[in-house]
């Protein structure tokens, strides 16, 4: 539980907060440290600037030794001068001050020098010794050289960067607590109660409480809860009538074979009949021999359906001028044409599943009255389209609105629409496509979409 806890969106949520608002409490301490620095040494020129001025208004008498180093451990610094212009005007300190590490001049303030000197205190590892000049903050018109050690302004800062630390600290957890519980309210509790509704609706989702119950909230939340619910209504709705049909395709399975024979016995007496001195009969047997053969075709093609699902595919490529011209052999002399000479395109496909399709379609051409059937190839980047084209009299307005819908989108006054849905079903296991260009007085046209396959040698 509690390492579910560390993983989840809440603490990475947690984390993350802490982690950006302590980020930008980085950027803020950058120019901060640098103008700390340079306050710290400007509060030093102004020390060394009122020192010399104390020690320059003392009596002759009064001016000592003892005073002066008393004034220098103040600032602190080792030596100070005051000039006015080009002159020295008074100098206090050792007459041989240390050898001087780094020259600063505080009439330089460019941003990122400050930052980048700021940052060469902080890492440095010895003391360096300072030389500091620039105008009085006193008087502008009095500049002051001032020597002094770096460790006590090192010092400072870093009593200064923990000041700053501790309260980055305070306000990024505070920060990110006050984000971490308004989103949580606001965003993690809903997606957390929308991924328990389908949690519960994937275990029972014929349980009409798992339907998650949408709140009143008008934000994207809200939106996706309701969207959510209606996507389990239809989703429900579907499982039941998918379990219906189901049921009923074991149903079918079950009474085909029986009726099968029923149906074969028909067809030997409707045989039989046909050979009848009777003249009436012999002219009525081949409407019963008719529809008999429509009676074992439908069944055989329900079953089908209902057994079928997703076909299970062999692909190899598969030379589409040989598998037309064997579609035609069936389909009878002179109404197929494609227009393709030699051998090829070749397709990935189960051959015997795409001679089913085209074998549909053309049979389909054929029985609503079409004498010819065009079919042509063309190759497109890695795929290949054909178009089949008839000159039959085109789709009824309502196969066209059903179309590739099974016992709905019939091209045929008794047919089933099974047979293309079933094309629909291969097309689509092949990672293809198979839709309708147009239909009307003129003819009906068809376009597959497949892969293109390599070529045999």
């Amino acid at each position: 539980m509690r390492l579910q806890l560390l993983h989840s969106l809440s603490a990475r949520l947690l984390v993350l907060t802490v982690f950006f608002v302590m980020l930008a409490e980085l950027f803020i301490y950058a120019p901060s440290i640098a103008r700390f620095r340079a306050a710290y040494l400007t509060d030093r020129l102004a020390d060394a600037h009122t020192a010399a001025l104390v020690l320059q208004a003392a009596p002759a008498r009064a001016v000592d030794p003892e005073l002066e180093t008393r004034l220098l451990s103040h600032i602190p610094a080792h030596g100070v001068e005051l000039m006015l212009g080009p002159h020295v005007t008074l100098m206090l300190g050792e007459s041989m001050p240390p050898k001087v590490d780094l020259t600063v001049d505080m009439g330089r303030t460019a941003f990122f020098p400050l930052i980048w000197d700021a940052v060469g205190t902080l890492v440095q590892n010895r003391n360096r010794v300072l030389h500091v000049t620039g105008p009085s903050p006193n008087d502008p018109d009095v500049t002051v050289d001032l020597t002094m050690d770096e460790w006590p302004m090192r010092r400072a800062m870093l009593h200064y960067s923990g000041r700053i630390l501790s309260l980055s600290v305070f306000i990024s957890v505070l920060t990110a607590m006050l984000v971490f519980l308004t989103l949580r309210w606001l965003m993690v509790r809903p997606m957390a109660r929308l991924t328990a509704a389908m949690i519960r609706f994937g275990d029972e989702p014929e349980n009409q409480n798992a339907i998650v119950r949408p709140s009143r909230r008008a934000d994207e939340i809200g939106r996706a809860e309701r969207e959510l619910a209606g996507m389990q209504l239809v989703l429900r709705t579907t499982l039941g009538q998918r379990a219906h049909l189901a049921a009923l395709g074991e149903a079918v399975a079950k009474i085909n074979h029986d009726l099968r024979n029923i149906l074969g016995s028909a067809q030997l007496v409707s045989d039989s009949l046909a050979d009848s001195d009777d003249p009436r009969v012999r002219q009525t047997a081949p409407t019963l021999v008719r529809a008999i053969d429509r009676a074992v075709g439908l069944c055989a093609r329900l079953v089908e359906f209902a057994r079928a699902g997703a076909p299970d595919l062999v692909l190899r490529p598969v030379d589409l001028g040989a598998l037309i011209a064997d579609v035609a052999e069936t389909a009878g002399s002179g109404t197929v044409r494609f227009d393709q000479a030699g051998p090829g395109p070749f397709v990935e496909a189960d051959r015997e599943q795409l001679f089913r399709v085209f074998a549909n379609l053309i049979g389909n051409a054929v029985e609503a009255g079409a004498d010819r059937v065009d079919i042509a190839a063309e190759r497109n980047a890695g795929r290949v389209a054909v178009t089949l084209s008839d000159n039959g009299p085109g789709l009824a307005r309502v196969a066209r609105d059903n179309l590739f819908r099974p016992f709905r989108g019939s091209t045929k006054p008794d047919g089933s629409g099974l047979g293309l849905a079933l094309a629909r079903e291969i097309m689509h296991a092949h990672g293809a496509g198979i839709e309708l260009v147009s239909s009307d007085s003129n003819g009906t046209v068809f376009r597959l979409d497949l892969a293109e396959g390599e070529g045999a040698a």
